[in-house]
């Protein structure tokens, strides 16, 4: 947007030096800073807002256009047609063949396996003494 060159900058940087002076330059490029800082931000405020009401504009032609179609499409597929097929549908796919096949797989029941592996004792627990035996050896 703004094109500056190496010799605008050096201009502006002296005449600084010689209007703010050396000793409160820095307090006045922190201060700028802050301006721009502040610039940027709200900046950055404004264009999210616009661009959310570009968003909110174009939603709502989006579903002019979705509500047209659906108008449309209802007028040349009536519910009543449509309910019927699907009744009919459903009804066809509920009833099994002469074979006792329908379009969705049987299920077969699992097969008992044999019973489940008891659990292994831990060598480090066959080595330890029982408690009965601890109490013994202390009487």
């Amino acid at each position: 947007m703004f094109d500056f060159g190496a010799i605008e900058i050096l201009l502006i940087v002296v005449v600084a030096v010689i209007v703010i002076g050396p000793k409160d330059m820095p307090m006045a490029m922190r201060q700028a800073g802050r301006w721009i800082a502040q610039m940027r931000k709200l900046s950055g405020h404004f264009r999210s807002g616009l661009d959310a009401m570009v968003r909110e504009a174009e939603l709502d032609d989006m579903e002019k256009k979705w509500a047209a179609k659906n108008e449309k499409i209802m007028k040349e597929h009536p519910p009543e047609k449509a309910a019927a097929s699907a009744e009919a549908k459903a009804a066809d796919s509920a009833s099994p063949d002469d074979n006792g096949s329908g379009d969705e797989p049987q299920m077969t029941p699992l097969k008992k396996t044999a019973e489940a592996p008891k659990p292994v004792a831990k060598e480090s627990d066959a080595d330890a003494p029982s408690p009965d035996t601890t109490q013994a050896n202390k009487a």
